[in-house]
């Protein structure tokens, strides 16, 4: 069963260590004692708080669609040439960034500070763990 440390779950989710200590106080996480008396959190336990704490942004669009993974968030670049773009978006802590046509920019009006919602439908995902992963 993997357990962090405070300090550890803190970065995960983004927040201080005092929050979690908080979050500990109030009961919305519990801790237990590792080997060496130092307050860890069950593994299972903080992913499902920290589903609890991911509030994405409604999806402007109103399209129906079967992907699930959509990141709403503000256009930050926008690099065009004749032919190409790249497209940067910061949904949250997420950066996104998409390659279509200078024509699918120009029709869509993207630039920097338009609100987009990037869709992510893929046949591979490819995930890692740090080395010495618990």
């Amino acid at each position: 069963m993997p357990q962090y440390r405070i300090s550890e779950a803190a970065r995960l989710l983004g927040v201080s260590d005092d929050t979690v200590r908080r979050w500990v106080e109030q009961g919305a996480l519990s801790t237990t004692a590792d080997a060496v008396g130092r307050q860890v959190l069950d593994g299972a336990a903080l992913a499902a708080h920290a589903r609890t704490l991911a509030q994405a942004p409604a999806d402007p669009s109103g399209v129906g669609r079967s992907a699930r993974n959509r990141f709403v968030g503000l256009v930050t670049a926008v690099t065009t040439d004749t032919v190409m773009a790249q497209v940067e978006i910061q949904a949250g802590p997420h950066r996104v960034v998409s390659l279509m046509s200078s024509e699918a920019v120009r029709e869509l009006g993207l630039e920097v500070g338009s609100l987009a919602v990037a869709v992510v439908k893929a046949t591979t995902v490819i995930v890692e763990t740090p080395a010495g992963a618990r």
